[in-house]
């Protein structure tokens, strides 16, 4: 017998987790930057979509609270794992970034393990967020990553760095996020075909 759940309704999770390891992969390889950030990109919008997708399919309650955990498992390894290996491949590598990141990671799995606990397990609808929620890194990092091929590199550093320590200190600070809803999923899917596009179009 095989743990875990494999049906239709977190299809969409593990294919985002598939591109954040193709990411990883192009990270550390170094072979192209630019297809690390679009595979950050597409699990960033496979995370924005899965919910959704697998709240039109009739799941039992084990596999609802499965899909709670698996998502929160693998918002890890494509919003905090994928960034802190891109970023250092493109500059951040020096130890007081290793220190950086370590917090990056601590306030992204702590927001994490606050959204389980106090918002994924409520049946009331959520019109807010707690915290900026880690997938947002998906928009943030690919838009700043633009200005790498037109800054000298100890510019961008300096930029990329402060970004990284901005987006940890709101991910646990009790600011309020509006979830997307409705307008908001094509606005932000359109967003994110475009940065793709713009990245494709981009040579290293």
């Amino acid at each position: 017998m095989i743990v875990g759940m494999w049906n239709k309704s977190v299809i969409l999770t593990y294919l985002g987790l598939f591109s954040a390891v193709a990411g990883i992969y192009f990270s550390i390889t170094g072979l192209n930057l630019n297809y690390a950030v679009i595979c950050l990109i597409i699990a960033g919008i496979a995370d924005l979509f899965d919910g959704s997708v697998a709240r039109k399919i009739k799941r039992t309650e084990e596999e609802k609270s499965f899909g709670v955990q698996i998502d929160s498992l693998v918002d890890v390894i494509s919003f905090i794992a994928l960034p802190i290996t891109l970023l250092t491949t493109a500059g951040m590598n020096k130890p007081y970034h290793a220190v950086l990141f370590a917090l990056f990671a601590l306030c992204g799995i702590a927001r994490l393990g606050y959204f389980n606990v106090v918002t994924a397990d409520t049946e009331k609808a959520v019109k807010y967020y707690t915290g900026l929620p880690v997938t947002y890194c998906a928009l943030i990092f690919p838009i700043i990553f633009l200005t790498r091929s037109y800054l000298p590199e100890n510019i961008f550093v300096i930029i990329i760095t402060a970004s990284v320590a901005i987006v940890s200190a709101l991910e646990i600070l009790k600011v309020k996020v509006i979830k997307p809803k409705g307008a908001a999923y094509a606005f932000f899917g359109i967003i994110a075909i475009a940065l793709i596009v713009v990245y494709l179009g981009t040579t290293e």
